[in-house]
């Protein structure tokens, strides 16, 4: 295996436009039943109001620019190449930090984050940035094996980190990119400086449900429990089906993702919309499953996806500082997360499930807040 470490540049053939562009102009649209609405799905008009500006108003030449702006590598680690951008900032102090996005999402909900990351104002605490793509998605793709869980995900990020020459360095990340995040601290913590982690109450609730015994230790007569149990049970019942689809039959799913970009807009679009509160830019979210097409990762994620369904690893405790930023907050979040006396505690009104794309600046300022004492 190749230690090198490669610079990358993004630059999809014309061709492979030219061919999107076909297939969306000849998409054969599923009917609306009369009466119905987004409850059983996203809906037909605003798929082909997304479609037809995805094929005559996106300019994917200008966010590709956008990407390109940032120096981009890739490497080989575990036998799976590896796309991770990596900004340094031109401060001598500046702190190294591990940024790792989730599903259905990719390295592009960084991209607001960057420059006040690498440059901040005088007297605030500067990062350096390293953002991968996640083993099976975007540009971490095709996906070499079986078994990319997160646990060897987080391995894959030390040693990238190592290969960088960090001896220190922070972590921070969202949904898949969290649980990574809090492994790596747990695998790496005598590198790692801290751990910081995004959420929001729907994100809380749901992962509860996959933790053994949450629900018998809540209280159903509590107010706050029983909002936390309703959750519980309304993404039980209705809101885990594409993960469902997604832990058993990656490979059938798999199948229209690769073949079908109105599937792929629709599949990413519907959780753009369910999990946001605060608008997206829409040729951001444009680029995240333009990333996925051209990659056919739609199909590799789902993989990643079954394989962290089926694993026996799910982290440990870390011994690192950690720091919550909670986002659309209420009181039900601190029910569903553990947490120890001195952790780093944030709360904010508003946005949800992508707050470096729907609030970017307040998570750049509760970065800055917690790890600017850590050194």
């Amino acid at each position: 295996m190749s230690n090198a470490i490669r610079p990358f540049r993004l630059e999809i053939p014309q061709a492979d436009l030219d061919d999107l562009h076909d297939r969306l102009a000849r998409t054969r649209w599923a009917q609306q039943v009369p009466g119905t609405g987004a409850e059983r799905g996203i809906t037909r008009d605003t798929m082909r109001e997304l479609a037809d500006y995805w094929r005559t108003g996106f300019d994917w030449r200008a966010q590709e620019a956008k990407i390109n702006a940032y120096p981009q590598f890739r490497t080989e680690i575990d036998g799976q190449h590896i796309h991770f951008l990596h900004v340094e900032s031109p401060r001598a102090d500046a702190t190294p930090l591990l940024l790792s996005h989730g599903y259905p999402s990719s390295f592009v909900e960084f991209l607001g984050m960057i420059d006040a990351l690498v440059d901040p104002p005088t007297g605030a605490p500067a990062f350096h940035v390293v953002a991968p793509s996640l083993p099976g998605y975007g540009l971490s793709s095709p996906l070499s094996a079986t078994g990319w869980t997160m646990g060897r995900t987080a391995r894959a990020w030390i040693e990238l980190m190592h290969r960088l020459g960090y001896q220190r360095y922070g972590v921070h990340g969202g949904d898949i990119g969290a649980g990574i995040s809090g492994m790596v601290a747990s695998l790496d913590d005598a590198h790692v400086l801290g751990v910081h982690t995004v959420t929001d109450p729907l994100t809380a609730a749901n992962v509860a449900t996959f933790l053994p015994g949450m629900a018998d230790r809540l209280d159903a007569d509590d107010p706050i429990d029983k909002l936390i149990l309703s959750r519980m049970a309304e993404f039980e019942q209705d809101g885990n089906g594409y993960l469902a689809i997604q832990n058993t039959r990656p490979q059938t799913i798999g199948y229209g993702l690769v073949d079908s970009p109105v599937l792929q807009l629709a599949w990413i679009a519907e959780k753009f919309d369910e999990w946001t509160s605060l608008p997206i830019d829409r040729d951001l979210m444009l680029t995240t499953v333009g990333l996925y097409w051209f990659t056919g990762s739609g199909a590799t994620a789902a993989h990643t996806l079954y394989d962290q369904a089926h694993a026996t690893e799910w982290g440990g405790p870390t011994t690192v500082p950690e720091g919550y930023a909670v986002f659309g907050a209420d009181e039900t979040v601190r029910r569903v997360l553990p947490t120890s006396a001195g952790t780093h505690w944030t709360e904010f009104p508003h946005a949800l499930h992508f707050p470096s794309m729907e609030a970017p600046d307040d998570v750049v300022s509760d970065l800055r807040k917690f790890f600017g004492p850590l050194r």
